[in-house]
């Protein structure tokens, strides 16, 4: 092992480890002084009751919102008609195999699952970083992604580090021409989520372009694009086998009232809203959502002339997607937890704060600060989700 991939090795596990530690402190602090609300359950698998004392709650507090619906396919399966269709499998189906192993105690694998997973895709995303940039933005990359205001979802049972894992592990593969790999990878994150698809047009993008830079054939490439598309077709027959309904993970979108928006209306309605609604009850959520979204948006647009264009596909893919199908009462909803796995979007602040554009101390106070503040609304049932 050369002292570069020992370094690497250790500063991902050192970042890891620390805001892990600083997390469990935070939501032990977070539910003794933030008055909470009401818990909310999912079909089939209750809320646990408001905070008790104990050192339980080291670990109950990370079981909130969508992650109760994970653990409930992950326990029992789908419902064919109570919208768990819209959550894809292979979350789910990672902590029903560790459930197996530890003997049938689901929350507990979600949160090895979660874990595991954002520790691998950490380490996968600094060597990607270390030879797209430099190890020097390696570093800021793991670091700027781990103390984003919405991380703590990576430590959640949340399917968004394991989509990170699989999406990260994808492009690292294909950037090595490793295409089996690339496409393996791609499917199974498009096993995770719906978004994950977009990694097959990133996949051709970068086998195209491999192929201009005199770098082989573009067919391999070409091929593990299309067996991206193989991990959503497969759940779509898993639900024409249940439901007779090859679209039920779209049609159950409408469980959670998400409706088509052009990406421009969605961003001009949310930011009035963010402003409308300033002092009012409940206001600050569309603020929230702004002011998380629209620096990232701004990230993304400087990396499309920083970043080769399979990233800027991955990238904007992941932006645009969720920026169409919004809830119309609050459109950036979900939006702070949806830019995570688009790492490129951290590229991009990384280079800038490495050619000082930005202040390095500045992301790190910002991002510790906001990490902080919805890591205490999460835990009391606020919603940030």
């Amino acid at each position: 092992m050369t002292p570069e991939v020992r370094r690497g090795l250790r500063y991902c596990v050192t970042v890891f480890l620390g805001v892990r530690a600083l997390l469990f402190i935070l939501g032990l602090v977070s539910i003794v002084l933030f008055p909470p609300l009401k818990s909310v359950s999912v079909p089939g698998w209750p809320a646990h009751p408001l905070p008790s004392p104990g050192w339980a709650n080291l670990f109950t507090v990370w079981e909130r919102f969508d992650g109760l619906w994970f653990l409930r396919i992950a326990a029992e399966g789908y419902g064919a008609t109570d919208g768990s269709a819209a959550f894809f499998p292979l979350y789910p189906l990672a902590i029903r195999a560790v459930s197996f192993v530890i003997g049938g105690h689901s929350f507990a694998a979600s949160l090895i699952v979660s874990n595991a997973a954002f520790l691998g895709a950490l380490i996968v995303l600094y060597f990607l970083t270390a030879a797209e940039l430099s190890e020097e933005g390696a570093r800021r990359t793991v670091l700027y992604m781990s103390l984003f205001p919405t991380s703590f979802f990576f430590f959640a049972p949340y399917s968004e580090s394991l989509f990170l894992l699989c999406a990260v592990t994808s492009l690292w593969a294909a950037r090595r021409r490793r295409w089996a790999l690339a496409g393996v990878a791609g499917a199974l994150a498009a096993l995770t989520r719906n978004v994950g698809l977009i990694l097959a047009p990133a996949l051709a993008v970068e086998a195209v372009h491999q192929r201009i830079e005199r770098k082989g054939s573009a067919v391999p490439g070409l091929a593990a694009s299309v067996f991206v598309g193989l991990g959503t077709l497969s759940y779509m027959a898993y639900w024409s086998a249940k439901a007779g309904d090859w679209l039920a993970p779209v049609n159950q979108q409408a469980n959670w009232e998400r409706v088509f928006s052009w990406p421009w209306a969605t961003l001009t309605q949310g930011t009035r809203f963010a402003f409308r609604y300033i002092g009012n009850t409940n206001g600050g959520y569309w603020l929230i959502d702004w002011l998380i979204v629209v620096p990232m948006l701004a990230a993304g647009v400087y990396g499309l002339s920083r970043l080769r264009p399979s990233y800027g596909v991955y990238m904007w893919g992941g932006l645009l997607a969720p920026l169409s199908f919004i809830f119309e009462g609050r459109p950036l909803m979900s939006m702070p937890r949806f830019v995570l796995p688009l790492f490129p979007l951290f590229w991009a602040i990384a280079d800038a704060t490495l050619r000082k554009r930005v202040p390095h101390a500045a992301v790190v106070a910002v991002g510790g600060v906001g990490l902080g503040l919805l890591m205490a609304l999460f835990v009391n049932w606020y919603y940030i989700f």
